[in-house]
């Protein structure tokens, strides 16, 4: 792969998703949120549906159930008004998950259309084109996997009727296709214009190089030089197979390498070890991560690619237990990230980044 041209990148819009300001497990209020990342220079965010429940309970003074979809259509307007005043667009609505290969007839598959229907009117309500559907982690005995492609087929068709898209992510705890690989062969077969990929530099990095449940927080079933050798073939592949319009947009974040080496099961909410590690150990990139990023991004953009890149971090601190954030100061440095990451990706020097804390 040649080298890539720095002015080329400098045109790549970039958003940050709402739910990934302050600490994961007590966020401050959205508008504070939506103020820090207007304010740092971001173009727009990915609406992340907590929010659009949290902040329903500010706006109407009461809670708001995840399946009233006319009181969460009324939120969502208030919040894309609310974006609008700070000039951001909603870029897309996240994380609809669990939704393919539930069986014919079964309560998960009522659930998961039902779900899909009303998510369409939030989309509608806040003004976005794309939704994120992240690949089922619901264990397969559970699932009819040669239902996957037909309900995304029947999901993109639902969308198209809106000039809607879905952007498929791999997560790296998915039960059924955790590595990019595995997504980029089922948005080929699904073969619907309004299908692409969301890429990940964590959900790739961590699930095809690193692993929470080994000391060294690396994949060790092979030796470090091999597990070099095929991370760097996989990327080699994704840069050369998968062409840029099909790409809808990369998220950017590291990870921590886990204090303790995380237990090898589901834990009380059901989380895999890799979700778990999802859940509170992504800084954004050069605060203490330890992924090769940057191998990750240079591989997307050598397709052509120059979309969005998305901030979507879950940083609770090397310890997972969340800290205090300054998130107008953090947000800021993610735009500095920014900058840093693409001079890299293209082999230029920039000064370092300020740190976040």
């Amino acid at each position: 792969m040649g080298g890539l041209d720095y002015a080329s990148l400098l045109s790549i819009p970039i958003s940050y998703a709402t739910c990934s300001l302050g600490s994961p497990s007590n966020p401050p209020p959205l508008l504070d949120r939506l103020h820090a990342i207007s304010n740092a220079g971001f173009a727009a965010v990915e609406l992340s549906f907590p929010d659009i429940l949290s902040y329903g309970q500010t706006l109407l003074g009461h809670e708001v159930g995840p399946n009233n979809y006319d009181e969460l259509c009324k939120v969502a307007a208030a919040i894309k008004e609310e974006c609008g005043k700070r000039n951001l667009g909603i870029m897309m609505l996240q994380p609809f998950a669990n939704f393919e290969g539930w069986p014919e007839g079964s309560d998960g598959r009522k659930d998961a259309f039902e779900r899909a229907r009303g998510w369409i009117r939030i989309m509608q309500a806040c003004g976005t084109d794309m939704l994120q559907v992240g690949s089922s982690d619901t264990p397969l005995e559970k699932l009819d996997k040669g239902r996957m492609v037909s309900d995304l087929r029947e999901l993109c068709d639902m969308l198209k009727e809106h000039g809607y898209r879905c952007a498929y992510e791999n997560w790296c705890w998915s039960t059924h296709a955790p590595d990019w690989k595995d997504v980029w062969n089922i948005v080929k077969e699904v073969d619907r214009p309004n299908i692409g990929l969301c890429l990940d530099t964590f959900q790739t990095a961590g699930g095809e190089w690193a692993d929470p449940r080994t000391t060294s927080g690396l994949v060790d079933d092979v030796s470090r030089d091999e597990l070099e050798k095929r991370f760097k073939k996989s990327l080699d592949d994704l840069a050369s197979s998968i062409p840029k319009d099909k790409i809808y947009l990369l998220q950017i974040s590291d990870a921590y390498k886990v204090p303790e080496p995380l237990k090898d099961e589901r834990d009380d909410s059901g989380l895999l070890p890799r979700g778990r590690w999802s859940h509170d150990f992504r800084p954004l990139p050069y605060n203490g991560g330890y992924l090769p990023i940057v191998d990750v991004a240079r591989a997307v953009l050598q397709t052509g690619f120059r979309g969005w890149f998305s901030y979507e971090v879950f940083d609770g601190g090397a310890e997972g237990k969340g800290t205090d954030v300054d998130i107008v100061a953090y947000a800021q440095a993610a735009k500095k990230v920014q900058d840093r990451l693409l001079a890299e990706c293209a082999g230029h020097e920039v000064p370092e980044p300020t740190a976040t804390r």
